[in-house]
């Protein structure tokens, strides 16, 4: 008897308990990347002191210069990723930002833990795009959502220990032992991938039979431009992140500096805050929407993104020129369990719009544009307006600095409404 053709094959299911696995193995791969990029905003303000630089160098150590290579570097990895072993790439990715975390404690110099911070960069480029891309192929369209809100708290857990830990050994053994701490375990977190995490087939969760070989690279920037639902969820994606990294680098730098706290201290409130709140509240968002999808339509994970982005807006304005820092932290409760939200809707959708083939390559292009604008530009920015603001308001210049950066978020939430509006509008016309 003839052996079947790839298009009548059939792909075997994969049990819930391998899915869920590598979800959670998947969550700590992005907790570590997390841990390793936030701790510079709670041993930002001790770096600065002990290297006697500015905060526009300060800007340049958490945003730009490790954007740069972060975002470049991660589009030749997102191609390798959909067309090579994936667990493997994230593996390799894992030690690599991890070894060179722990280098960051040997840097005597601006320069030479600017190169560290690169080198951490390198490093974390080979693994979200991969990781969306294994999500898209465990869990199906209308449960991705939820699945790229849990992968998301990673964002929150990796705060809650770069804050809680770096904090603490910052004022115990101070800031080069604190990144050694951090660093150490992700060379065996890289194992725990290489060694437990299975790859799983492309196009599994759709039941494809057989996948399309992948496109060149500009293939797939010319149909994410072509798209409008993606050109306006990348745009709002990048306007949030912009102001969402800039106030996890700068708030603990802001609390510390202006309201007297320690490191200790600032990084215990902020790990519960955005940790733990952000944590739930990213969750409850991809639950949220992945259930007013299936009730009301595909558009609202889009509109749920923009409806608390804009609810978080007068509560960061509180926190930035409160008078106190009771008052600073308990305004910036309801920014911190609302400011990662955005994230489940925007992946879900990237991935519900992209073709099987092309999933890695669009997740390394939206994250491509986010980092360089939103991780790179968004915390250099601030530094850039604390130093500009400097002579006519003196320590206060870094709470105008912060405020700046709530106009982005404005425009990415009325990004994401016009995300919301292609939506229905292709869901209108599907039914028809």
């Amino acid at each position: 008897m003839a052996e079947p053709s790839p298009a009548t094959k059939t792909i075997d299911p994969i049990t819930d308990r391998e899915r869920n696995y590598t979800l959670f193995v998947l969550v700590l791969v992005f907790t570590s990347s997390h841990v390793d990029r936030q701790i510079m905003g709670i041993l930002g303000q001790p770096i600065k002191e002990a290297l006697a630089i500015s905060d526009t160098q300060l800007g340049l150590l958490t945003g730009i210069m490790f954007a740069v290579f972060y975002a470049t570097l991660g589009m030749p990895m997102a191609m390798w990723a959909d067309r090579r072993n994936r667990r493997n790439l994230i593996a390799f990715s894992v030690f690599a930002w991890s070894f060179m975390t722990a280098l960051c404690g040997a840097a005597n110099t601006f320069t030479q833990l600017l190169l560290a911070r690169i080198g951490v960069g390198v490093g974390e480029a080979g693994s979200n795009p991969p990781s969306h891309s294994m999500i898209a192929d465990l869990y199906p369209p209308e449960n991705r959502a939820t699945a790229m809100a849990i992968f998301g708290t990673g964002v929150n857990w990796g705060i809650l220990l770069g804050f809680l830990i770096g904090g603490w050994i910052n004022e115990w053994y101070g800031w080069r032992v604190a990144f050694v701490v951090v660093g150490m375990p992700g060379l065996l977190l890289a194992a725990l991938v290489r060694f437990t995490v299975k790859e799983p087939v492309r196009g599994q969760s759709e039941q494809l039979k057989e996948a399309l070989p992948p496109p060149p690279f500009w293939s797939v920037v010319r149909f994410m431009a072509s798209n409008p639902i993606l050109r306006n969820v990348v745009a709002a994606c990048t306007l949030i992140a912009f102001a969402g990294y800039a106030s996890v680098i700068w708030i603990p730098i802001y609390l510390i500096r202006i309201h007297g706290m320690g490191t200790g201290e600032t990084g215990t409130y902020l790990a519960l805050l955005i940790g733990v709140g952000g944590a739930m509240g990213i969750y409850a968002g991809g639950r949220l929407s992945d259930h007013l999808a299936s009730a009301r339509g595909l558009h609202w994970p889009a509109w749920v993104a923009a409806i608390v982005s804009v609810a978080s807006i007068p509560f960061l304005y509180v926190a930035f020129f409160a008078n106190t820092p009771n008052a600073a932290l308990l305004a910036y409760v309801v920014p911190a369990a609302l400011g990662t939200v955005y994230l489940a809707s925007g992946f879900s959708i990237i991935q519900n719009q992209t073709p099987m083939e092309m999933r890695s390559v669009a997740a390394a292009i939206n994250l491509f544009i986010l980092n360089i604008i939103g991780l790179g530009i968004g915390p250099f920015s601030v530094g850039f307006f604390s130093d500009l603001f400097e002579p006519s308001y003196g320590v206060d210049s870094l709470r105008y600095a912060l405020l700046s950066t709530l106009v982005a978020v404005v425009l990415g939430s009325w990004f994401y409404y016009r995300t919301g509006i292609h939506l229905r509008r292709g869901s209108q016309v599907a039914q028809r």
